[in-house]
């Protein structure tokens, strides 16, 4: 599709120019805003597997490695308190938040304990759907987040997740099982791998519709410069151009027709409905950046948004450790997003929600959004992206709603090199246990 590849190219070029990493002597985050409410991230970067998509910070798990890391990222949350910090929502992300449960359960009562959460989230992975994990976080982890990405048992092979998490057949079994034990579960679905065929996703989708899961997120495969050799040797070549089809195949069966089975929470995230059409109970959305619009976050590789800025830890787990130890924060670089970084990042996190008031735009930055954002409203309405378009707000049709996924993928593919350049900062073994021989660097922006 000619949009999609336009539009791919303008917001990786927009990404590449606006995301540098930056070197910083920050030792520690800035305060609070009086009055705004935040959320806490907390990064755990260790895995049984390292999936070949992936450019979050992870690291093989090695439990003399991951037990004082865990002591670490605590003391690092207190540090925040000391900043003035509360917080209403703890996001637990990875790696693989639950690989250590002793560990991860310590960590939740103790924000529990210093801070007025009022619900927590975590990601995990199907093998930990079983006991004692779903005794130990039921009342402490509200919502459970379960990354699956397909029940395909050769898509699973082919990740390498198959012997590790499950078959496809034994994971479908176990969301049933650990579905009563959480608010909500999710399931998390990725579509377009280079193998899949649209029979696999229809299979998908049918899996989906049966599990119980309350809520499930379906996002395209996005990648970064450091994970795109892999994910080649490994799963095969992208194809951008079938992309459209798919997301059209997943948002119908998923939330079309007369009687769907899920309502859309944003251009990904679906909510199951009950027998009267109707959500049994208002959830979170997935993706943490649109719940909150900006949020501190912890552990290494973790990145932070605060102030107009995005701050990023160390993604060494030596320096990390060794910052914490010394008494202050890991940061080791940032990047300072100028006003109309800031007016695309909100057009592009109300449109991934599916609506967008132009009066609350204009409050948030003194300027119509006619005026601030011209080129990309009009690039929308050239594709016959917006359902409703008035003085008072936008609402997507479904290739608004898809061209909305390019830009948010791309986005995270930014976000992910973003990461690039600051995982390019590692040596000696940890770099070499990450990227081993003949890897190209990526340097920082000094």
């Amino acid at each position: 599709m000619l949009s999609e590849r336009v539009l791919t190219n303008l917001v990786k070029g927009i990404a590449k120019q606006h995301l540098d990493l930056h070197p910083t002597d920050e030792k520690f985050f800035p305060g609070p805003k009086p009055g705004e409410k935040y959320m806490l991230y907390m990064h755990v970067p260790f895995c049984q597997v390292l999936c070949p998509y992936c450019s979050f910070n992870r690291y093989p798990f090695r439990e003399s490695v991951a037990r004082p890391y865990f002591e670490n990222m605590r003391k690092e949350m207190m540090m925040l308190k000391d900043l003035g910090y509360d917080f209403e929502s703890l996001y637990i992300g990875g790696g693989t938040p639950t690989i250590m449960l002793d560990e991860l359960c310590k960590t939740i009562d103790l924000a529990r304990d210093n801070f007025n959460i009022k619900e927590v989230s975590s990601e995990t992975n199907p093998n930990h759907l079983v006991q004692p994990w779903l005794n130990e976080l039921k009342g402490r982890v509200q919502r459970l987040s379960v990354g699956v990405q397909s029940f395909n048992n050769d898509l699973l092979k082919q990740m390498d997740r198959y012997h590790k998490y499950g078959s496809g057949e034994e994971i479908f079994e176990r969301i049933g099982e650990a579905v009563p034990y959480f608010d909500s579960l999710n399931v998390d679905m990725i579509f377009n791998f280079p193998s899949q065929t649209e029979d696999i996703l229809f299979n998908d989708l049918e899996k989906i519709v049966e599990c119980g899961a309350r809520q499930t997120t379906f996002s395209p495969l996005y990648i970064s410069s450091a994970t795109t050799r892999k994910m080649v040797e490994t799963l095969g070549r992208m194809d951008y151009n079938r992309e459209y089809r798919y997301y059209q195949i997943l948002d119908g069966v998923l939330a079309g027709g007369d009687h769907p089975f899920f309502e859309r929470d944003t251009i990904w995230t679906f909510t199951r409905l009950n027998e009267q059409g109707e959500k049994d109970v208002e959830l979170p959305f997935e993706e943490l950046q649109v719940s909150y619009n900006e949020y501190p976050a912890i552990g290494s590789g973790s990145i932070t948004h605060l102030n107009g800025c995005l701050y990023v830890n160390s993604f060494s787990l030596q320096e990390y450790n060794d910052a914490i130890q010394a008494g202050h924060m890991s940061i080791m670089g940032k990047s300072v997003m100028a006003k109309r970084d800031l007016e695309r990042y909100y057009f592009l996190l109300h449109l991934y929600q599916l609506h967008l008031d132009k009066h609350a735009f204009e409050r948030e930055f003194g300027e119509p959004l006619e005026l601030a954002l011209p080129i990309e409203l009009a690039f929308m309405r050239a594709n016959r992206s917006f359902a409703i378009d008035n003085d008072d707000e936008l609402t997507l049709t479904t290739k608004g709603r898809y061209l909305t996924l390019v830009m948010y993928r791309q986005f995270l593919s930014g976000m992910n090199n973003l990461r690039d350049q600051a995982r390019a900062a590692l040596s000696g073994p940890e770099r070499e246990l990450l990227f081993g021989d003949g890897e190209p660097e990526i340097q920082m922006v000094c």
